[in-house]
């Protein structure tokens, strides 16, 4: 791999970090560990592929739920709009939580490494209305 060393990044810091934002991300090797130093925007051209999908719903009372594929939320709104906010706004405080909180357990459970990326796009695009609209709606099946 073409990482550069621990050590040597250290001591040219400031250089290293103006040619990740400039020009490419670095892989860096320290010891035995690799790891990757990037912008948000190379970050958020990777997780494009990421959408949103949800099943919809319609309730007795013309409400609708939506219920997100990639992780467990669910959210019910008066309107597809308002559901849709409402979710969305829901993604980007799990990834909120899951990033602050409990991200040493739930980054290695089975049950929710998956949500990984779907927490990173969330927290780069860092807007309610924008992760609303990548939530794709399908109907859903009782």
């Amino acid at each position: 791999m073409l990482a550069m060393n621990a050590t040597d990044v250290r001591n040219d810091w400031s250089a290293v970090l103006d040619s990740v934002i400039r020009e490419k991300p670095k892989f860096i090797k320290r010891t035995r560990d690799y790891m990757l130093l990037s912008g948000l925007d190379i970050i958020e051209i990777m997780l494009e592929a990421y959408k949103f999908t949800a099943d919809e719903y319609i309730e007795d009372d013309g409400s609708v739920t939506l219920s997100l594929v990639e992780m467990d939320l669910v959210d019910n709104g008066k309107t597809k709009e308002e559901a849709i906010h409402n979710l969305a706004k829901d993604i980007l405080e799990y990834a909120a939580d899951y990033y602050q909180l409990f991200f040493d357990d739930w980054s290695v459970s089975t049950n929710r490494r998956a949500h990984l990326p779907f927490v990173f796009k969330a927290l780069i695009l860092n807007d309610i209305e924008k992760i609303g609209e990548l939530i794709q709606c399908r109907p859903g099946e009782i």
